[in-house]
């Protein structure tokens, strides 16, 4: 069983600056919470109990968010506000969560290295702490990828259908499904094609924000040579991975919400906007009438 998680939140997030100059992107809301805490919440409902998250400077935030706060606490319940004081409460309650420093920003896959201690020699999960996956199986995406690693005892990245214009945004796998196990929706990975031209990617299917990872990862991640910028690569780790034994994608059931760019972000805001029932209405009558003038 999968228990642990790694949650890479250490970028500077220059694409929101000046609002992320002091504040970790990963803490823009969404509507009124954080954006790491629905990927928190996503791993804690997929069975997760252990989570490292590796953050760097100007990072603290996000520890302060996941721990105990005395004084709002009592400053709540001497206010009477008991439901307010049960959500902050559970916040701190979610899963036993850890924090590593990436001292340098050398890309995603040095910020999974730094993980080596803390997850051992386990299969662990991973989730990038920018995106959200919404399920639409009622399924968690991580939860998804776990159910693929039980039946492979592999390394299994989340995959998405994406059109072909857009194949050259992201990383590509190719293979083909197996045809004994997941009902088309598990795919031997032959390779790993990081944004390739449309008219050269071997499949459609790009890597989305979720990995279940195996122990060997680490190995790689030594192995593998920097890339531009000096940054160490997980998709190169994982080719190494694909080409010395098998890996696996699974073709998730999820919608990604991108909130790491500035239309990404506005449109996941008011999706999840419209999803709640205390804004709902409020918000359509609003978003109908403000379309009437465009």
């Amino acid at each position: 069983m999968i228990r642990k998680a790694v949650i890479p939140a250490a970028g500077f997030g220059t694409r929101f600056l000046p609002a992320t100059k002091c504040s970790p992107k990963e803490m823009l809301p969404i509507v009124d919470t954080p954006v790491i805490q629905y990927v928190v919440e996503e791993a804690v409902a997929s069975g997760i109990t252990d989570i490292l998250m590796v953050i760097g400077r100007g990072k603290r935030a996000i520890e302060e968010h996941f721990d105990r706060s005395a004084e709002l606490e009592w400053e709540l319940e001497a206010k009477g506000k008991l439901d307010q004081l049960r959500q902050i409460r559970r916040i701190s309650e979610l899963a036993n969560i850890h924090f590593v420093w990436q001292k340098r920003m050398l890309g995603l896959g040095d910020a999974i290295r730094c993980a080596e201690a803390h997850v051992g020699d386990e299969p662990f999960a991973v989730l990038l702490g920018d995106t959200l996956l919404q399920s639409t199986s009622g399924v968690p995406a991580v939860k998804q990828l776990i159910d693929a690693y039980e039946a492979t005892k592999t390394s299994v990245v989340a995959v998405e259908a994406v059109t072909p214009e857009k194949v050259s945004k992201y990383g590509v796998i190719a293979g083909e499904p197996e045809k004994d196990i997941g009902d088309g929706k598990i795919w031997r990975v032959d390779d790993l094609v990081e944004k390739p031209a449309p008219e050269e990617a071997p499949s459609n299917y790009a890597i989305a924000s979720r990995y279940v990872l195996t122990p060997d990862v680490f190995a790689a991640l030594h192995d593998v040579r920097p890339g531009k910028g000096g940054e160490i690569q997980l998709t190169d780790a994982l080719r190494l991975l694909a080409h010395a034994s098998p890996i696996h994608a699974r073709i998730i059931d999820a919608v990604r919400h991108d909130v790491g760019n500035h239309m990404g972000f506005i449109k996941t805001n008011i999706i999840y906007g419209l999803l709640r029932p205390d804004l709902r209405d409020t918000l359509a009558a609003f978003i109908k009438e403000t379309a009437k003038d465009l």
